[in-house]
């Protein structure tokens, strides 16, 4: 069970995994129930040389926020959930729009603006992968305010 105040959840083994940054040593884990048990904004799960894997939860009528990554392709799926995904050439004109649940993924190449709303009833929970990482080792959002008030 996910514990919010130690950021860990046992795995089938009994063992605790903690919710920080494993990279980039070589890691294995279930995806799944970690993302599924993630309740931070964005967490840094692995971040390598060339390549970042987050978990992130969004709560319900929130969204990730309008944002573009000029050198950066980003692969994201949603493991629960349902949202609104948006793309476009530029931050007025997200003429690509595509309802999300369960098992989709969304692909986001380098240069587009593009947006997530959790459109469902219950937290957006998704993993996301950057390549090359987008955010620093060790990165910690427990909210969305969290993240803009840091920043990444």
């Amino acid at each position: 069970m996910y514990n919010d105040k130690n950021m860990y959840y046992p795995d089938p083994w009994g063992n605790c995994l903690i919710f920080k940054d494993y990279g980039p040593e070589p890691f294995v884990i279930d995806i799944e129930k970690a993302t599924s048990e993630n309740n931070t904004f964005r967490t840094a799960l692995w971040t390598g040389k060339y390549l970042q894997l987050t978990l992130m939860s969004i709560d319900v009528n929130d969204d990730i926020g309008l944002e573009i990554h000029h050198d950066i392709d980003q692969f994201i799926r949603i493991e629960e959930g349902k949202g609104l995904v948006m793309m476009g050439d530029s931050r007025d004109n997200l003429n690509f729009k595509r309802r999300v649940s369960d098992d989709h993924v969304i692909l986001i190449p380098a240069g587009k603006w593009h947006n997530l709303i959790n459109v469902g009833t219950k937290p957006l929970k998704l993993y996301s992968i950057y390549a090359p990482p987008a955010h620093p080792h060790g990165t910690v959002h427990r909210t969305k305010e969290d993240e803009m008030e840091h920043g990444y």
